[in-house]
């Protein structure tokens, strides 16, 4: 009965001391947001509560946001921006408060969640046949530029029509660039193509 106490005392306190050790070589924690802080240890990003409790674990999938001088993952509307690449091109997603995926991969960019909309670059991909001489079906990309809940869903039409991309790393060196902004709740600022904007109403 003795030994069953103390080896029942010695599980209760393992996960205690590892989640302690976890939590120990901090190189830098984010101010709160959305209820979670941020923490770095070696180059890895993961998230602990108000509590202290660590609830995302170490990972290098996080998007970073630029704050002054230091960048650094952040929650909002309990979403986060991950990304995967995938020969040589970004694809952009966001996790959930328990660190699952709650939209995969799959946009050429996309914005932190802000009043529950995040702006995307969904991924249009059209098949125009197959080309006997090189052997191989011809493909050709466009992207649009939309507004999206947290689940996914798209609001807002941003962009009047696709843009054409080459889906390649030697022609996409890095996520192409947004065209449109929040301004405020119900404001989006647009950039016009001759660089001046133009502010429509959602």
């Amino acid at each position: 009965m003795k030994k069953s106490l103390i080896l029942w005392a010695i599980l209760i306190a393992t996960p205690l001391t590892i989640r302690s050790q976890d939590l120990g070589d901090i190189d830098f924690i984010s101010p709160f947001n959305d209820g979670l802080s941020a923490i770095e240890k070696e180059g890895k990003w993961a998230f602990i509560n108000r509590e202290g409790e660590l609830v995302i674990d170490y990972r290098d999938d996080l998007v970073l946001t630029y704050f002054g001088e230091k960048s650094y993952p952040v929650f909002n509307s309990e979403r986060c921006l991950i990304v995967k690449k995938d020969d040589g091109i970004s694809y952009f997603g966001f996790i959930d408060k328990l660190g699952g995926t709650r939209i995969k991969p799959q946009y050429l960019n996309a914005t932190n969640f802000e009043n529950g909309l995040a702006i995307i670059l969904k991924l249009h991909k059209i098949s125009l046949g197959q080309n006997d001489v090189l052997g191989k079906k011809m493909v050709d990309y466009s992207y649009s530029e939309l507004a999206i809940s947290p689940n996914g869903e798209t609001v807002y039409y941003l962009s009047e029509k696709p843009t054409h991309v080459t889906l390649s790393k030697d022609f996409l060196k890095g996520p192409p660039q947004f065209r449109t902004l929040f301004i405020s709740d119900g404001l989006i600022a647009i950039k016009n193509e001759d660089k001046t904007w133009s502010i429509k109403k959602l």
